[in-house]
């Protein structure tokens, strides 16, 4: 017969996993239902019809339904499922980040990933930068945002490999590059025009409106091979959030270990932040939220986070279509409502949590 201990556990496993399927299928509805969630007057039973008719490769004839179907087909649907995946990959690596570095404070975006994709951005944008430089104009700032995103970690595993450097230090090295790219990024765009620092600036604050169905199946890749490789991890993770010490004396190489996670989170993010730009607080506060419901094992918290920051950033995706007249980026309103919201965890959320 079973302990109490052991029903128990059981019980608070079955927990974990309910609210993990439970916040899944909230996201998927609250998914669908973003199809029709524009500043172009669509019904839902519209937009559900020009899902079903371009499935069943029906053209329409009439330039109102071309372009009713161009908005929900080729903008909207795409949008809402890019959404997802991004907001899945934030919350995976917010997670992986904050276990393998022990700090709350960690996130995607600490080790200067953004800025350095931001510099490759205005790079590219302002002198043609890029190393595909007979691609389209998409393919070029997508290849040089991901080239110079990969910078600062390469800096990171370069410090980490000639000097042994603590999980405090990572987060400095990433602050301190992040400081010089953005200095570097600001001096390039006082000499540009206002319509490429238009630009520079929608690319830095965020949007999900630029990432078309090209960029489904290659985020898609992205998030399989980035959740599987981390729970296959996700014992060892468990064992270097706890102590270095531990770690080592359960077999573990702490550095080796932190380096690796640090890499597939860096390839992982640099790739959303190619197709998204910089989507602020997604990261930070998802694994936050998560943990509370879920703890901090990372077999539960590695796909809780996912779900969560998915369920983030497409339900204020949603919001930012409709805020004004044109609406604004979705990073304006994960910065709004994140930054609150993140306190507010800190200040209720228990030490032990930790």
């Amino acid at each position: 017969m079973k302990s109490v201990f052991q029903s128990d556990y059981m019980r608070q496993n079955r927990r974990k996993i309910i609210f993990t399927l439970v916040l899944i299928a909230i996201t998927a509805l609250i998914a669908v239902y973003s199809i029709c969630v524009t500043q172009y007057p669509i019904s839902f039973s519209e937009a559900w019809q020009i899902v079903c008719n371009n499935l069943d490769h029906v053209i329409p004839t009439e330039y109102a339904d071309r372009l009713k179907s161009y908005i929900v087909w080729d903008g909207l649907v795409p949008r809402a499922i890019v959404g997802i995946l991004v907001g899945a990959i934030l919350g995976i690596s917010g997670a992986v980040m904050q276990s393998t570095i022990r700090n709350p404070l960690a996130d995607p975006y600490t080790t200067g990933i953004s800025s350095g994709a931001l510099l490759g951005v205005t790079l590219f944008v302002l002198f043609g930068v890029t190393i595909v430089p007979d691609a389209g104009r998409d393919a070029g700032m997508f290849a040089s945002a991901f080239v110079f995103a990969l910078v600062p970690c390469a800096i990171i595993v370069l410090f980490s490999v000639f000097r042994k450097v603590t999980p405090t230090a990572m987060i400095l090295i990433g602050i301190a590059v992040m400081y010089i790219f953005n200095a570097v990024t600001t001096l390039l765009r006082y000499t540009c025009s206002y319509e490429d620092s238009a630009t520079i600036y929608s690319w830095a604050v965020g949007t999900l409106g630029k990432a078309g169905w090209s960029a489904v199946p290659f985020l898609l890749s992205v998030f399989l091979v980035l959740l599987a490789t981390v729970m296959a991890l996700a014992g060892s993770i468990n064992v270097l959030a706890s102590d270095d010490q531990a770690a080592v004396a359960l077999g573990v190489n702490p550095q080796r270990l932190r380096i690796g996670c640090l890499i597939i989170v860096s390839l992982a993010t640099t790739a959303a932040v190619c197709y998204t730009g910089t989507i602020g607080f997604v990261g930070l506060i998802a694994p936050h939220i998560a943990r509370i419901f879920v703890g901090s094992n990372n077999r539960y918290l590695i796909p809780s986070s996912a779900a969560v920051g998915a369920f983030i950033l497409i339900a204020a995706d949603c919001l930012a279509r409709v805020v004004g007249t044109t609406g604004v980026p979705v990073g304006v309103v994960t910065a709004l409502v994140g930054g609150p919201l993140f306190l507010l965890i800190l200040l209720r959320q228990k030490k032990s949590s930790w």
